[in-house]
């Protein structure tokens, strides 16, 4: 193939990894979604695979992240040229790790088996890579598409959400070594063998019937669980608050009164917890006198306990620090107590390198920089505790297994995701929350200002969903498990261990390379 058809077939690959995911969630496209671009690097050097793999990613991350434009726009004030601008540039920097699986494949994985182990493990190192680098954003991994497969995914609370995603890769290269016998053709070094294409297979074959029986023998014990355990009653309030009116000081009044109407029409069904959204009360809870009176009126009424998003600040040695709170309230002794957001959204809740970027400024402009509160902070509810998640915190999970080791019984996301409108932002950031009730078989609650809210069992089932942008009070009982899966007592020590082979493959690569250039220098002086 032409390099411009090469290119074209490796930006298909990234088409339809985005088609498996929400809205258009043909999840079926994420199994061979890889072949084209492990076709399009058949017999390329690592820089020119390096290069395909960035076009792949680059039209990966494009179309699956088209939501930023909007967002920029409407809440940001830039102009359409300079959204898009910044959303190539975020795309690009994203793309970078495909093109680097895509060299290191190219360098590491010259034999046809090689090749095989080389597509998981690189792309398992490479995902783990993107949930920590630069701050992380692990966002829509591919292992995430697969969240309405019940069975499937019970092998998070093993190998997390990158098990899942590993066994996509394999299923991609077997594929792709068996597309290539079957058709005659060679991979990089090497013939493919009848016995290799057929051994794939075989351990394919194995690895699909190990984890859909460990996911049906898992369903089993976890619903034995949630059926002798103990139960709460939630409540999530989806106020459904325009962003463009939500911090206008003449609307505070109206917000609260909202919120405190949609509350009460949720006491006939007697919830132990209501919960409101991030930034739910438009002011500081507690500081601001006249508006938190109304919220406690509320309260009052229903005699329910609520956990309630609010900006808060502190002050310290002649300097005010502010946090993204959720407060968790009782009727009889008002504040029980405080999270503070640990992981915060860089360029919407604090600006990095803005001593050295002077000119860059933050999306949200209503509070001064936010500072991180303590990662895996639990919340004391009666006899249980409570793991709370403001926003994207979610798809990060060792913030939910640190809850979960510190005796969560139940997760909550607060989140915003007006920002998003109607584009497919919203029903990508819930897909996500589904792995973090699987991997620490944890109920997770999840109230958002215009959706989606719902709740999620500790298998994973989506128990409530809600629509976006409308007004909603859903309750629902909930189980409160306390058990301690293998994924919350060890993490994502699967997800390091690919990247510490793919981390040794690349340097057993680059040595021998070395000596030998050494050699003939050695030798022509």
């Amino acid at each position: 193939m032409t390099n411009k058809k090469n290119m074209l077939v490796a930006a298909l690959s990234g088409v339809l990894l985005t088609g498996a995911f929400p809205k258009i969630e043909l999840d079926w496209l994420v199994w061979f979604a890889l072949v084209p671009l492990l076709y399009a690097l058949k017999g390329l050097p690592p820089r020119a695979a390096f290069r395909m793999g960035f076009v792949s990613g680059l039209a990966h991350f494009l179309t699956l992240l088209y939501w930023l434009v909007p967002v920029m726009r409407t809440y940001g004030y830039l102009p359409a040229y300079l959204s898009i601008t910044i959303l190539c540039l975020f795309a690009a920097v994203l793309a970078l790790f495909m093109a680097l699986f895509a060299a290191a494949l190219a360098a590491c994985g010259k034999t046809p088996a090689r090749c095989l182990v080389m597509v998981p493990v690189g792309w398992v190192a490479l995902e783990y890579l993107r949930s920590f680098i630069f701050s992380g954003f692990p966002w829509e991994l591919i292992g995430y598409s697969q969240f309405n497969r019940l069975q499937l995914i019970q092998i998070s609370d093993i190998f997390g959400v990158y098990g899942l995603s590993a066994l996509i890769a394999f299923t991609n290269a077997t594929l792709f070594i068996s597309l290539l016998r079957f058709t005659q053709r060679r991979w990089q070094d090497g013939n493919i063998s009848n016995r290799l294409a057929m051994g794939s297979i075989i351990v394919l074959v194995a690895a699909f019937v190990l984890t859909l029986s460990y996911g049906h023998w898992r369903l089993n014990d976890v619903n034995q669980q949630i059926a002798s355990s103990a139960k709460a009653r939630v409540a999530v309030i989806q106020g459904n608050i325009d962003q463009a009116i939500k911090w206008d000081p003449a609307f505070q009044i109206d917000t609260v009164k909202k919120y405190n109407r949609l509350s009460a029409s949720a006491m006939d069904q007697l919830p132990d917890l209501i919960v409101w959204p991030e930034s739910a009360t438009p002011f500081y809870f507690l500081y601001d006198i006249k508006p938190s009176e109304l919220v406690f009126e509320g309260i009052h009424r229903t005699a329910a306990d609520y956990l309630i998003g609010s900006p808060s600040f502190e002050r310290t040695n002649d300097r005010v620090r502010y946090f993204n709170s959720a407060y968790l309230v009782s009727p009889r002794t008002k504040t029980m107590g405080k999270y503070d957001k640990a992981h915060l959204v860089p360029y919407g809740e604090y600006v990095p390198f803005k001593t050295w970027l002077p000119f860059l400024g933050k999306i949200v402009a209503q509070v001064g920089d936010f500072e991180a509160g303590e990662a895996g902070h639990t919340l004391p509810w009666k006899d249980q505790r409570i793991g709370v998640q403001i926003c994207y915190e979610i798809i990060f999970p060792k913030l939910s297994r640190a809850m979960a080791r510190n005796d969560a019984s139940l997760l909550i996301n607060i989140t915003n995701d007006a920002w998003f409108g109607k584009t497919s932002g919203p029903y990508q950031h819930f897909s996500m929350t589904v792995f973090r009730a699987v991997e620490n078989r944890r109920s997770l609650a999840r109230a958002a200002n215009t959706g989606i809210s719902g709740f999620i069992d500790p298998a994973g089932r989506i128990l409530a969903a809600t629509a976006l942008l409308e007004e909603a009070a859903v309750t629902h009982s909930i189980p409160l498990l306390k058990e301690k899966t293998v994924y919350t007592l060890i993490g994502d020590l699967f997800a390091r261990v690919c990247m510490a082979v793919v981390i040794l493959a690349v340097l057993m690569n680059i040595m021998p390379s070395r000596m030998k250039r050494k050699k003939v220098k050695h030798f022509s002086s």
